[in-house]
């Protein structure tokens, strides 16, 4: 049984606590995963772009943004909204093609308000680079770049596209929410 899967059946799917998962993506990896960890927990599943998507309603947020350009496409929501987020996001995951690393660090804490980050686990995941989705100057500028990048594999990629798309890497977030209901149950 998948690693992700197990972890389904310790988080109870009336999820005791007030929960809302807020995201913001281009191409739909974003959208995948966040609808994932709605289906594994319970938590309700909100676009920002929703006219119902209002964090003033829960108490626990998770917040999942797409990565374009080296900046979080929830980066303005955040910071419009950040004094309603003070104090109740606890998770937020990116979702790009770079992997795990310090350049993807930096790219989400130059974009995202520093006061909501320093709160928040932050889970990268990796997505998914479908050319036919593209508008056709985007995959021009991909195939440009694609020239001077020095990482053969990651050329590549941005030539030819990639898909990423992995439904347990969202066990740590999993993870994560269950240990704070555990938490909330116990006091």
């Amino acid at each position: 049984m998948a690693l992700w899967a197990s972890l389904i059946f310790l988080i109870p799917k009336q999820y005791s606590m007030n929960a809302a998962i807020f995201y913001s993506g281009k191409y739909g990896s974003t959208a995948q995963y966040a609808h994932w960890i709605g289906e594994a927990t319970g938590i309700p599943v909100f676009d920002i772009k929703d006219p119902d998507a209002d964090p003033l309603k829960y108490e626990y947020l998770i917040l999942g943004s797409s990565i374009i350009f080296f900046k979080l496409t929830i980066r303005k929501w955040a910071r419009s909204n950040a004094s309603i987020l003070k104090g109740r996001s606890k998770i937020l995951f990116s979702v790009s093609g770079a992997g795990p690393s310090d350049n993807l660090e930096r790219w989400v804490a130059a974009s995202f308000p520093a006061t909501l980050l320093s709160q928040m686990q932050h889970v990268a995941l990796r997505g998914r680079l479908d050319h036919s989705k593209l508008p056709w100057w985007f995959r021009k500028f991909m195939w440009v770049g694609s020239l001077f990048n020095a990482d053969p594999q990651a050329s590549k990629e941005e030539r030819y596209g990639f898909d990423y798309v992995d439904k347990e890497s969202i066990a740590p977030i999993l993870k994560t929410i269950q240990r704070h209901q555990e938490t909330q149950a116990t006091n």
